[in-house]
């Protein structure tokens, strides 16, 4: 994990150069992608999404969600990814609802840069480096 500074315009530059956002869409896909039948179950996404800990957390601070609470955000997230509602997520629905999230974060994250902790793979710290190496930083 490292923390690194971005903003929208980092984001934006990263989804409008295709190839980069592909292939980091497609390595993400392949990982989360445990039986390698090229289909994303609902167990193989809540296993990531239960990693990331965004509901059991607030402020960084554990907090103790109801857990049937829980189950439904985690399902109705499935279901965002889930466009043609088949029980499982292909690459194209994984790709286009991840290209939606980040563009939502641009929106959210705007023109002043923020410093953010990132894991070392994601695709986000992939938008930062490719903004970096583009400035010869």
């Amino acid at each position: 994990m490292s923390v690194e500074v971005l903003d929208g315009a980092t984001i934006i530059s990263f989804l409008e150069d295709e190839d980069a956002f592909s292939v980091s869409v497609r390595d993400l896909f392949a990982n989360l992608d445990k039986d390698k039948d090229g289909l994303l179950s609902y167990a193989e996404m809540m296993k990531e999404l239960q990693s990331l800990r965004v509901f059991e957390t607030h402020f960084g601070i554990d907090d103790k969600p109801d857990p049937d609470e829980l189950a439904k955000l985690y399902k109705s997230l499935f279901l965002k990814f889930d466009h043609d509602s088949n029980g499982s997520v292909d690459l194209e629905e994984f790709k286009a609802e991840t290209k939606q999230m980040m563009l939502a974060m641009a929106n959210g994250i705007g023109v002043l840069p923020i410093q953010m902790a990132l894991e070392e793979d994601s695709i986000l710290r992939k938008a930062v480096e490719k903004e970096t190496t583009k400035f010869g930083a």
